[in-house]
C-alpha cells in the first residue's frame, strides 16, 4: 500500500530587475486550498517599473499566504507555502480476516447480515488551510461614491509626471507633415509585408525611423542633463523609448540601438515590446536606459498633444492621427487642391538646453524625411 506524504515549498519574492529591491503584492490569483501547477501564475507584483506575474515553482496546493495584498515585500522574502503530494511506499499493518461463524445445519437458512468492509488505517490529515483576509478592492463612502486605492504603478506614473514638470522647463512645438507618400507605400506593400513578417505595417515605424535619423544631427535632443544642470551628456546611440498604453497604465519599453534598425526591424521591435507590455511579461530592465521617447498619441484619434518629458531625457516626440484632408498645393505656379494624408508632430523639449529654433530644425528634418525620404526599397 502507499499513502501521500505532504511536503511544503516556500515561494519567495524573486529578483525583478537589476535595480529593483522590493515589490508590492497587488493581487493573489489563487487562494488557500486551490490547486496550482508549476509555472502557473500565482500572484501579481508591482514595482516602480513594471507589474509582473509570479509563477508557482511547483505543482501542489496553496497551503497558506504569507504576504497580504498591498504588502511591500523585499526580494527574497517569503510569499506563500505550497504543499506537494510526494508518493512513496509505506508499510502498514494488516489484520487477518475474521472468519464468519459456521452455519448450524439444523437451523433454518436465513439471510446473513452484510460483512463490514475491512477498516482502512487512518491517514494523517493535511494541515488545515489558514483563512486569509483579502482586502476589498474598493469601498464606498456615505454618498455611495466608490473609493479605490491607486495601484502602485499608477502612483509611480503620477509621481514621475509631477517630478518631470517640476524639474525641466518644458515647451512644445507643433508641426504639420504630409505623409501621403508613406500612405501610398503602405497601401502597395502592406500585404506582402504582413506575409513576410507576420506584422501589420503601420505609420509608426516610419515616424520612428525619421526621428532617429534626425537625432544624429540634433544631438541636444538625444541627451540628458545632470541634476545640478552643470553637465550634459550627448549620446551617440539612440535607445528609443516607445510609450505603450495598457490596462495597467502607461509604460515605456526601450528599443536598444534603434539607429541601426531598418523599417522592418523597428516594426518587429515595436510589436514585440507592445505585446510584452500588454501581456504583462515585460521585464524591468527593458523599461530603463532610454535616450529619447516616441509616443503615438494618434493611435486613439488625437490630433496632437503636449507630451511630458521622460526624465532625464531632453526630448519626446508625439505623433498625431493620420487624417485625410483637402490641402491646397502649388504645382508649376498653379494652385490645386488635393486629398492628402496629414499628421501633426508635437515635440516637447527641455528648454534649459534646447531652444525653440533647435526644436523647429529637428521637426523640419523629420518632416523632410517623412515626405521625401522613403521608397519601396526601405520595405524590402
Amino acid at each position: 500500500m502507499s499513502t501521500d506524504q505532504l511536503t511544503g515549498t516556500t515561494v519567495r519574492m524573486p529578483a525583478l530587475g537589476e535595480s529593483v529591491t522590493e515589490g508590492t503584492v497587488t493581487r493573489w490569483l489563487k487562494q488557500p486550498g486551490d490547486h496550482i501547477t508549476a509555472e502557473e501564475p500565482l500572484l501579481e507584483v508591482a514595482t516602480d517599473k513594471v507589474d509582473t506575474e509570479i509563477p508557482s515553482p511547483v505543482t501542489g496546493v496553496l497551503q497558506r499566504i504569507l504576504a497580504e495584498e498591498n504588502d511591500v515585500v523585499t526580494v527574497g522574502a517569503d510569499l506563500a507555502v505550497i504543499t506537494e503530494p510526494a508518493t512513496g511506499p509505506v508499510d502498514t499493518p494488516t489484520e487477518p480476516p475474521v472468519p464468519a461463524p459456521a452455519a448450524d445445519p439444523t437451523s433454518p437458512v436465513a439471510a446473513a447480515p452484510p460483512v463490514p468492509a475491512a477498516a482502512t488505517p487512518l491517514q494523517p490529515p493535511p494541515e488545515p488551510a489558514i483563512p486569509q483576509r483579502i482586502p476589498p478592492k474598493h469601498t464606498f463612502d456615505t454618498d455611495g461614491a466608490m473609493v479605490e486605492k491607486l495601484p502602485r504603478i499608477r502612483r509611480t506614473i503620477a509621481r514621475r509626471m509631477v517630478e518631470s514638470l517640476q524639474t525641466a522647463a518644458q515647451l512644445t512645438t507643433v508641426l504639420e507633415v504630409d505623409v501621403t507618400a508613406i500612405a501610398r507605400l503602405r497601401a502597395a506593400h502592406k500585404d506582402a509585408f504582413y506575409q513576410r513578417t507576420g506584422i501589420r505595417l503601420s505609420f509608426l515605424p516610419f515616424f520612428a525611423k525619421a526621428a532617429v535619423a534626425a537625432l544624429a544631427e540634433h544631438r541636444m535632443l538625444n541627451a540628458s542633463l545632470n541634476s545640478e544642470v552643470t553637465e550634459v551628456t550627448y549620446y551617440r546611440h539612440c535607445h528609443l523609448g516607445m510609450a505603450v498604453d495598457s490596462e495597467k497604465g502607461l509604460m515605456v519599453p526601450v528599443i536598444r540601438d534603434a539607429q541601426r534598425m531598418s523599417i522592418e526591424d523597428l516594426a518587429r521591435a515595436i510589436a514585440d515590446k507592445a505585446e510584452k507590455v500588454r501581456a504583462g511579461t515585460i521585464s524591468p530592465d527593458e523599461l530603463t536606459g532610454g535616450t529619447f521617447t516616441l509616443t503615438n498619441t494618434g493611435s486613439r484619434g488625437a490630433l496632437f498633444d503636449t507630451p511630458i518629458l521622460n526624465q532625464p531625457q531632453t526630448g519626446i516626440l508625439g505623433t498625431g492621427a493620420v487624417v485625410e484632408r483637402l490641402v491646397p498645393t502649388r504645382d508649376d505656379g498653379g494652385l490645386r487642391i488635393d486629398v492628402r494624408s496629414m499628421a501633426y508632430l508635437s515635440l516637447s523639449y527641455d528648454h534649459r538646453i534646447v531652444d525653440g529654433a533647435d526644436a523647429a530644425r529637428f521637426l523640419t528634418a523629420v518632416k523632410t524625411t517623412l515626405e521625401h525620404g522613403f521608397t519601396a526599397a526601405d520595405l524590402t
